[in-house]
């Protein structure tokens, strides 16, 4: 226990030590350049503090992100309820997957900008488009990651449960689908953070709200510390996001342990 608590302590101070560095090293480079190339720690909290408290085309920062969010979550929950499935029946029907996996390979390395011009001819330039390009980047790992997962199940665990006399039904829910929620819960975790980074390219379709609509406005007002706020904006709810699904993995995958 006291060894936990050592290594945890070391940890949050390695932790304090790089961001105090990174700090230290921004404000070098800032100097050397320039305010105007590359603003201060100083700058950007300044300007924070004023883009936290004022409206940013009529909205206040705090609806932008809700917007943002909003168009995230819904394309990730359709992401997941489509691409889950997916992945399940191509990893575990071999009839299936045979029919379904030559489409998917086919349209896999597309990249989630270039649906752009297509998601607005079939969608406009209203909310659809913006969820779509999300919706596709969420997509492809949510496919990818559950297939990985049901197809290298360990057999022995599937042979065990046939000897057993498990109907095909139980090997899938009972033991196949239960045995691939790491690699299922790697693929949640990497389609949100996927779908959050879409925002951006998402919000470039004629959006009048939202975090990537304040960054296309800091650079259309060349405004750097604007830029940068949206920037840490944006990694700071995707780590939100990340550390939220990694605690929900804890709980629905308490077998699974990192290593130290």
């Amino acid at each position: 226990m006291a060894n936990a608590a050592a290594a945890n302590l070391k940890e949050k101070i390695g932790a304090v030590f790089s961001f105090v560095i990174f700090l230290a090293l921004w404000q070098v480079a800032s100097m050397a350049v320039g305010s105007e190339a590359l603003p201060s720690p100083a700058d950007v909290v300044a300007k924070a503090q004023e883009m936290y408290t004022s409206q940013i085309g009529g909205k206040s920062m705090w609806m932008h992100i809700y917007y943002s969010l909003r168009r995230v979550v819904g394309a990730y929950l359709l992401a997941a309820v489509t691409g889950i499935p997916l992945g399940i029946a191509m990893g575990w029907n071999v009839k299936f997957r045979k029919i379904a996996n030559p489409i998917f390979e086919l349209l896999r390395p597309i990249p989630p900008i270039a649906w752009i011009p297509i998601a607005i001819l079939w969608l406009g330039i209203g909310e659809g488009p913006k969820i779509f390009i999300c919706y596709v980047g969420a997509f492809v790992i949510f496919v990818m990651n559950t297939y990985t997962g049901m197809r290298y199940t360990d057999h022995l665990l599937i042979d065990a449960a046939r000897t057993f006399g498990a109907t095909r039904r139980q090997q899938l829910f009972n033991v196949a689908i239960p045995a691939s929620l790491p690699s299922i819960f790697a693929g949640v975790q990497n389609a949100m953070s996927m779908a959050w980074m879409c925002v951006l390219a998402a919000e470039l379709v004629g959006a009048r709200e939202g975090v990537g609509f304040i960054i296309i406005q800091g650079m259309d007002l060349n405004n750097s510390p604007m830029i940068i706020v949206g920037m840490i904006t944006i990694g700071l709810i995707g780590l939100f996001l990340a550390v939220s699904l990694r605690y929900l993995e804890k709980l629905l995958c308490p077998w699974r342990r990192e290593l130290q």
